[in-house]
């Protein structure tokens, strides 16, 4: 969210939070700098209105009534918008301390051990360690690629970005316009999901396969957010782990580990190759690519014409 636009929203909280009866948009628009300097009654008034849609969205319950003017006023009332007391057992402290305590970024940092403390101020027993009933572990989630940042923060405050990313078949990166929706790592990797806008469909995107920087726009979502988005289950069913089918390949002998993981079994041909049977899901093809001259597929048929049609391609580009 833009520093400009946070300052306002904060004004406008404020004053409708501040008030004892219902304020005009003609007193909201003279209380707040920035509705000065909106220019027309039509900027201030869509200005307003979309002010007072995002404070309800972030949970600020506004009324709206008539004053003794005659006038629609609006209010938020302290007593609707304060939250009960929190109580927390030492087992949920715990398990909110130990949370607050995995993240190490520099970005994070701040916000957890702010977290941490308003925790104790909340209740959390002093004496309650995190890490006692964990031993000597100290959870850590993992995030260096460049691109995470700037996409947590796409996806918290809604806006849409764009990047340079590189398929696994692809020679060189193309331009994505993507509506972010939601961060998860998998198998120590992070994946984004979102609103692919050129292909009009909901994708799944490697981090580490993001080239440059990601550039944010100043502009609304276009595609409906869902209420739950399954990265996991996603990036799972490209790797195979779903599937309930067998593809068998020939593997260069001390190549493809992660293959080889996989495998529901593995026999040794000779010559420096070995036979192995593994799961066979959607997204098979695209993994074997990567793993170039070292995988002959050998069946079953689609599965080699996906793969050798994967390969054309990157020769081609």
């Amino acid at each position: 969210m833009a520093i400009a636009k946070a300052e306002r929203l904060m004004n406008l909280a404020l004053c409708l939070l501040g008030t004892r009866r219902p304020l005009s948009k003609r007193e909201l628009r003279g209380s707040i700098e920035a509705y000065l300097e909106a220019g027309s009654d039509d900027s201030f008034n869509r200005m307003f209105e979309r002010d007072k849609d995002d404070l309800r969205e972030l949970g600020l319950v506004i009324e709206t009534v008539e004053n003794l003017d005659g006038e629609v006023g609006y209010l938020a009332r302290r007593d609707s918008n304060r939250l009960p007391p929190v109580t927390l057992d030492g087992e949920e402290a715990a398990a909110l301390g130990l949370a607050a305590k995995v993240w190490q970024q520099a970005r994070l940092a701040g916000a957890a051990s702010g977290a941490l403390q308003k925790l104790r101020a909340a209740g959390m027993p002093e004496d309650v360690d995190p890490y006692e009933s964990h031993g000597a572990l100290e959870p850590r989630i993992p995030a260096h690629e460049a691109a995470f940042e700037p996409l947590m923060l796409a996806c918290r405050d809604r806006r849409p970005v764009v990047f340079e990313y590189r398929k696994a078949t692809a020679a060189r990166p193309g331009t994505r316009h993507v509506e972010p929706w939601a961060l998860e790592c998998w198998r120590g990797h992070w994946y984004l999901a979102g609103w692919d806008r050129d292909r009009q469909a909901e994708r799944v995107f490697r981090l580490s396969r993001i080239t440059g920087k990601v550039r944010s726009r100043a502009a609304r979502f276009q595609a409906p957010v869902p209420d739950v988005v399954t990265v996991r289950e996603t990036v799972a069913s490209w790797a195979g782990e779903s599937a309930t089918r067998s593809a068998l390949i020939r593997l260069r002998t001390g190549a493809g580990y992660p293959l080889r993981a996989k495998a529901a079994s593995v026999r040794e041909l000779g010559d420096g190759w070995d036979e192995l049977e593994i799961p066979y899901g959607h997204g098979l093809d695209a993994w074997l690519v990567e793993f170039g001259p070292d995988v002959v597929v050998l069946e079953p048929a689609e599965l080699r014409a996906d793969v050798v049609d994967r390969l054309r391609a990157v020769a081609k580009g």
